[in-house]
């Protein structure tokens, strides 16, 4: 009788989930994982779409061009201040001093404007990158928790803030008609000069993540910072130049802002650092850090700000209920990436 030969098993390829082929030889389970990790990346996308299609149907002057260069400028400031806390959001830490950093650097930006253009952005830059480097430093170089410290800087920043205003008595005015006034109020093809600096700053900010060592090492930072120290990583430097660049960031949104608005208003900011923690998670960003994209976090700006508007829309409505709208999203996002996650890892 002729022996009997059995089939070598092929090995199981890791993250092909258990190696059982489905129908036409795909395996289902790598299926799985794919569709998490696509809905976790492009979902907001999606949802974003849905909204305008359906607000442009039940509301006509939601989809006038008008209404979309109000949407726009209005949503470049937190945009910018966004894509800061992105960076620091994937490598796993939290930025909450952004919202005062913001008000701060509009204050600066109008006291400087009187000198030109140069002081306007130079002087408000300095501080509040030197604020992030403060946080930077004794984050990644100190072991300190960076909800703490950012917290301590939300409140320094706003107490100098105060100062330089007298309480918020003193409203520092941007010159009329000023180079720098022209950079907030200022449009190009019918667009703020304030959407068109975001969205180089998010081109800029997408390459920087995808395509050099820095955005690897921060994924790397945020998936695992004893696994990134092992492999020799400047995890350390790493830590102190994405908070830096956060401060940098929300310090020229605030100066873009006071062009805009012609003077340094003391009162702006307030509640900033949960609109773009909020508009960063919704966009994909993992709170506890590792997985990001910018293009996320832009999608989670603009539904923000597609939701205020609507708001506006029906009118009955005040202001509010964007927290409310935005808080709900944020839950539900939050969710959804905890089922995510757990999907892929058990595939």
């Amino acid at each position: 009788m002729n022996p009997t030969t059995t089939a070598p098993v092929p090995p199981k390829t890791p993250g092909t989930g258990t190696g059982t082929a489905g129908p036409g030889g795909a395996d289902p389970a790598s299926g799985r994982e794919r569709l998490a990790a696509f809905v976790q990346r492009q979902g907001v996308l999606a949802v974003l779409l849905t909204v305008v299609l359906v607000a442009s149907f039940v509301y006509p002057s939601f989809a006038t061009l008008d209404n979309a260069r109000g949407v726009t400028v209005q949503a470049s400031f937190l945009a910018i201040v966004a894509l800061g806390m992105t960076f620091v959001i994937i490598t796993g830490g939290i930025d909450l001093s952004v919202g005062s950093v913001f008000a701060l650097g509009g204050v600066l930006a109008a006291w400087g404007s009187q000198w030109g253009m140069l002081p306007a952005l130079l002087v408000p830059l300095a501080v509040c990158g030197a604020i992030g480097l403060l946080n930077g430093l004794l984050i990644g170089r100190a072991g300190m928790a960076p909800f703490i410290v950012t917290l301590a800087s939300l409140l320094g920043a706003r107490g100098l803030l105060l100062a330089l205003t007298d309480e918020g008595a003193t409203t520092r005015l941007v010159p009329k008609d000023s180079a720098f006034a022209q950079l907030g109020q200022g449009s190009l093809g019918g667009f703020g000069y304030p959407v068109l600096i975001a969205l180089v700053l998010f081109g800029a900010g997408g390459l920087l993540l995808q395509r050099t060592s820095f955005g690897q090492t921060l994924f790397a930072v945020g998936g695992s910072r004893d696994a990134a120290t092992l492999m020799g990583l400047p995890v350390a430097r790493t830590t102190v130049l994405v908070y830096t660049l956060s401060g940098l960031l929300a310090g020229f949104a605030g100066a873009l802002n006071a062009a805009r608005l012609s003077s340094g208003v003391t009162i702006v900011g307030a509640g900033m650092e949960l609109d773009a923690i909020a508009a960063v998670v919704i966009g994909g960003t993992l709170l506890i850090g590792g997985a990001g994209s910018v293009a996320g976090t832009l999608w989670g700006v603009l539904l923000l700000a597609v939701i205020q508007n609507l708001i506006n829309q029906i009118g009955s409505l005040n202001s509010s209920y964007q927290s409310v709208v935005s808080g709900g999203f944020l839950i539900v996002v939050v969710v959804a990436q905890r089922y995510l996650g757990r999907s892929r890892r058990s595939t």
